[in-house]
């Protein structure tokens, strides 16, 4: 039987360097790590994705690689990861870890010996040209940090392909040898632990730009279905997780018939929402899903407030993003970047209102796939601009009151990267253990409602459909599966209101609150009128709580 443990998960993304410093030297390791995963398996959380971390010249945040089989000795040791993911197994954590093999680090090994030697059997891990390509400008991701595609080295007498920075070479995946490498990766972490990976940029990863005549350039999705079949065979519950910001015509593709990728992030429903939350109207997030194609069985979207990188608004037309900085009060010129997203957290998007706060991220667990969540969101972390592009939300854990935010005992000029103190994201008042305090905490909210969406199987097992309102501000699903029913209800607005919904005669039956954002009276049998506060949610089970 095919275990399909994902669709019950809730996702937790970190970044081991700036979780927690088990050493003092100011750099988070797998010792600190271990020591905090009491912590995550306490919040819910049943799956943890580490970013990378493995050796790099670190001008990527860890996405320039150097060795894909070892552990950035700042972070510690295998041995340390090996005892991080028997830790973790014993709290009922699995683990995923990212996958970066579109690229490597021009330090890698193999991209040295490459130019070294044109006769080098690594030469061809790489894709090169004479002359520079006339389309060398088109196709930039980092725009305004990156000039071109492609880099004259050299050593090499050649030009290099890079979809990404001029550092981060791109591999020749069309190369059996490549492929053969990429095989051995995976082969390694998974005998290590892993339940799978997040596969960084797979549009990119099957991009043959610059290669020519081959088989693969007919159907180059093909190579999805290959590192499926490879993770079947040596782990029948690994998972992949991609990261495809496609057009809807083209996403059903990295599914396939359920012989591909088994998770998608689900881009075009993260900025729909962004969009729904701005303008307080549900329609554009109804619409944003009704387009997503429907995933097959074994498929699923993952669904996020805020990822590890910017704020991606690149589905949108030009004036619906401007909209959203205009409704959400920002500078442009100061969160605005690679002229497609915000590099900012959400809070600071929405004023710190705890109210916008938890309704977001009530949406977040109740829309029909797997909620990811971003290290620190539990507690509303904000962000540092003054830090430079997607690093201002890439900031320190923040665990307590004391020096560094309890990240680290160095000294503050050690640290990897320094830890917000100016209020009202500052360490001094938002931390672990300020809110562990205060019953009304959002660490407290995330706990409780991480809990229920795991006592509402249905949200991410279960089929589902729009419920109709007579309230545009108003967002309504349900979600049924094995005979179970879960209905969601989320006020975009700030006004209250009561909502008339159109409900099945078998769901008006009998309607109990199980997650509410205040106390609301019990819901009337038969009754179709829900009353919600500004800025409110209610989610109701059908028939009454199962316990």
């Amino acid at each position: 039987m095919i275990d399909l443990w994902y669709k019950g998960a809730v996702i937790y993304c970190l970044d081991v360097e700036v979780y927690m410093d088990g050493n003092g030297d100011g750099v988070g390791d797998f010792v600190g790590l271990i020591d905090r995963l009491d912590y995550i398996a306490g919040l819910g959380i049943n799956c943890i994705w580490l970013m990378p971390f493995y050796p790099t010249p670190n001008r990527d945040n860890g996405y320039d690689i150097t060795d894909y089989y070892n552990v950035d000795p700042r972070l510690g040791t295998l041995g340390d990861f090996v005892e991080f993911t028997r830790q973790a197994s014993h709290r009922g954590l699995r683990v995923i870890v990212d996958l970066v093999v579109n690229h490597t680090s021009t330090d890698h090994p193999w991209f040295q010996a490459a130019c070294k030697d044109k006769n080098s059997k690594y030469r061809d891990y790489y894709v090169w040209a004479e002359e520079k390509p006339e389309n060398a400008e088109e196709g930039v991701i980092f725009p305004g940090y990156q000039e071109s595609t492609w880099t004259y080295n050299e050593e090499a007498g050649a030009y290099y392909f890079h979809r990404f920075y001029d550092h981060q070479a791109d591999l020749n995946v069309a190369n059996p040898e490549v492929r053969e490498e990429i095989y051995k990766v995976m082969g390694f972490w998974l005998q290590l632990g892993v339940s799978g990976f997040r596969v960084d940029a797979v549009p990119f990863l099957i991009e043959l730009e610059g290669i020519k005549d081959t088989a693969e350039a007919k159907d180059p999705l093909l190579f999805l279905k290959e590192i499926r079949n490879f993770l079947s065979w040596r782990r029948g519950d690994a998972i992949v997780l991609a990261e495809v910001n496609e057009p809807m015509d083209k996403i059903a593709d990295y599914f396939g018939d359920g012989d591909r990728m088994q998770l998608l992030f689900s881009f075009l429903g993260n900025q729909t929402l962004t969009l729904a939350l701005a303008r307080e109207e549900a329609t554009p997030l109804i619409e944003g899903l009704k387009a997503q194609p429907v995933p097959p069985d074994v498929g699923q979207w993952a669904y996020f407030v805020r990822n590890h990188d910017e704020l991606t608004l690149d589905k949108l037309s030009d004036a619906e993003q401007n909209e959203i900085l205009q409704r959400f009060g920002q500078d442009k010129e100061q969160v605005w970047i690679y002229d497609r997203g915000i590099r900012r957290r959400f809070p600071p998007l929405v004023d710190n209102d705890p109210r916008r706060i938890r309704l977001a991220y009530s949406l977040m667990l109740t829309l029909p796939g797997t909620p990811v969540l971003f290290y620190g969101e539990e507690i509303g972390m904000g962000d540092d601009l003054s830090i430079e592009e997607r690093n201002a939300i890439r900031t320190p854990m923040q665990w307590s009151d004391q020096p560094n935010g309890g990240f680290s005992t160095a000294d503050s000029d050690k640290l990897v990267r320094s830890v917000i103190n100016e209020e009202p994201y500052g360490y001094q008042q938002l931390n672990v253990i300020a809110q562990r305090r205060d019953p009304g905490s959002l660490l407290n909210w995330m706990e409780r409602a991480i809990r229920m969406r795991k006592e509402c199987p249905e949200f991410g097992w279960g089929q589902w459909e729009i419920i109709e309102t007579d309230n545009p501000a108003v967002f309504a699903h349900r979600c049924e599966w094995r005979k179970g029913t879960v209905i969601a209800l989320h006020n975009l607005s700030s006004q209250s209101c009561v909502v008339s919904l159109q409900l099945k005669d078998e769901d008006a039956n009998c309607l109990t609150d199980v997650l509410e954002d205040q106390p609301y009276e019990g819901v009337e049998q038969g009754c179709h009128d829900i009353e919600l506060e500004g800025y409110g949610y209610r989610w109701f089970r059908v028939g009454g709580v199962h316990l």
